[in-house]
């Protein structure tokens, strides 16, 4: 099993923890916003650790469906899965332990919130299968990447208001914005074994659109902060986060591969510069 351990800790991506930063800064924003700034100490680690073992997860079950797949790419043909470093038997037993692990965090929170982490899970498992169904997979991700917002929120005892709403919406345009510019780090190679990405769909307008989504992400960051009555202070959140927006569009403007994965990266920081805005401006 010691043997074993470092190549299960690749498939579970812990070398990589870009994946649960991108899904932790929303669900800490919204837990933020959803207990009106004094969030419970029990709330946030539970979700901190919940971010970690269900992105692992995500990242097991999206190996397991790409195993045959990801041996055709640079990129992913050294993953374990693809290497022949870990079997498909033992990959499926650590997302079962893993699913263990969310059930106990789960079990800890308020039981109103339960009967979220069904759908929740559905798509965690599905998403992997949709780049070969649907032409921009990235929405389901989305969908998948904000999950933790409602969660948090019936944690919290809070409505669904338009503020609500409007994490949401914001945080699944992010997340295609972000997950697109990575699909674009792999277009050649997910053109040439026919998986479909919002990349491939976009097309020559790739970064027009990505602009366009950019510029309403920041408009919709205003609205929530009149919203919830941030203090001007988190205008200096979203002067960087449009700063960091444009940084974006120069990587991605010859639509290379390691740049646009560096532009993929970047929003690491997009995340943690509006969770920091909101703590200090709530």
């Amino acid at each position: 099993m010691m043997e074993k351990l470092p190549h299960l800790l690749a498939l579970m991506r812990f070398d990589k923890p870009i994946g649960w930063l991108l899904l932790l800064w929303p669900t800490m924003i919204a837990l933020w916003l959803a207990s009106e700034g004094e969030p419970s100490g029990r709330l946030f680690w539970i979700f901190s650790a919940g971010v970690i073992v269900m992105r692992s997860a995500g990242c097991v079950i999206n190996d397991i469906a790409d195993r045959k797949i990801d041996p055709l790419v640079a990129r992913t043909e050294s993953r374990p899965l693809a290497a022949g470093d870990v079997t498909v038997t033992t990959a499926i037993g650590l997302f079962v332990v893993l699913g263990l692990i969310a059930l106990g965090l789960l079990l800890m929170l308020p039981s109103a919130v339960w009967p979220w982490s069904i759908p929740a899970l559905l798509v965690t498992i599905a998403y992997p299968f949709m780049k070969r169904v649907i032409q921009a997979p990235q929405l389901v991700l989305g969908v998948a990447f904000s999950f933790g917002i409602p969660m948090v929120y019936v944690a919290c005892g809070h409505a669904f208001d338009l503020t609500f709403w409007l994490l949401i919406l914001t945080n699944m345009l992010w997340v295609l914005i972000y997950d697109t510019a990575y699909a674009m780090s792999d277009r050649e190679d997910d053109l040439k074994i026919g998986v479909k990405s919002s990349a491939i769909y976009f097309g020559e307008h790739d970064r027009q659109i990505l602009g366009i989504l950019q510029v309403v992400v920041l408009f919709f960051w205003l609205l929530i902060m009149w919203l919830q009555g941030l203090s001007l202070s988190f205008m200096i959140s979203i002067l960087l986060v449009t700063g960091l927006f444009a940084y974006q569009q120069w990587l991605i403007r010859h639509r290379e591969r390691g740049p646009c994965f560096q532009a993929f990266l970047n929003n690491g920081w997009v995340g943690a510069i509006l969770w920091i805005g909101v703590v200090v401006a709530s």
